[in-house]
C-alpha cells in the first residue's frame, strides 16, 4: 500500500495584544508565508521523497505549479506527523476521530498556523483495498484519549 500527506492550511490567525506588547514590530499580523487553503502533498517513493527535501515542491499554487514549503519552523512543528503519515501510522491514535486526521499548529504564539493533515491510502492490489474497505478508521468519544 502506498501513503500520502496532504497539509492544508486552515487557518491564520493573530494575536495582536501579545505582538504589541512582544514583538519588535508590534503591526506584524499574521504569517506571511501562509494563507488559507494553501496545499502541499508529501509522497515519499523511490523517485518522489517530498519528506527528505522538506517539502521542496510539494506545494499547489493556482496555476498547479508545484510550490516549497515555505517555512522551516513550520515544518519542524508537523514532520514527524508527515513522516508517520507516509509511514501508513496513526497521527495520533485515539486523538481525533479520525486516526489519518489531524490538527496541528506553527508555534508562534503571536501568530498561528493552523494545518490539517490527511493520510492517504492508495490501494495497490486486491489485498489493500479488501483491507481498506473493512477497517474502521474512526474512533469515538468513548474511546477518545483526553490527556
Amino acid at each position: 500500500m502506498k501513503h500520502r500527506v496532504k497539509v492544508t492550511v486552515l487557518e491564520t490567525t493573530v494575536n495582536e495584544e501579545l505582538q504589541k506588547e512582544y514583538l519588535a514590530n508590534p503591526a506584524s499580523g499574521p504569517c506571511p508565508c501562509f494563507k488559507p487553503g494553501d496545499a502541499y502533498d508529501f509522497w515519499r517513493e523511490p523517485d518522489r521523497d517530498d519528506f527528505y527535501k522538506f517539502g521542496r515542491g510539494c506545494g499547489t499554487n493556482d496555476a498547479g505549479d508545484g510550490q516549497d514549503f515555505p517555512c522551516a519552523e513550520a515544518w519542524d512543528c508537523i514532520s514527524r506527523y508527515v513522516y508517520s503519515g507516509l509511514q501508513g501510522g496513526a497521527f495520533m491514535h485515539n486523538w481525533t476521530n479520525d486516526d489519518r486526521v489531524m490538527i496541528a499548529c506553527y508555534n508562534d504564539g503571536t501568530r498561528p498556523v493552523v494545518f490539517k493533515l490527511e493520510r492517504i491510502d492508495e490501494a495497490e492490489d486486491e489485498a489493500d483495498r479488501a483491507y481498506l474497505a473493512a477497517k474502521d478508521f474512526s474512533c469515538g468519544q468513548e474511546d477518545a484519549y483526553t490527556g
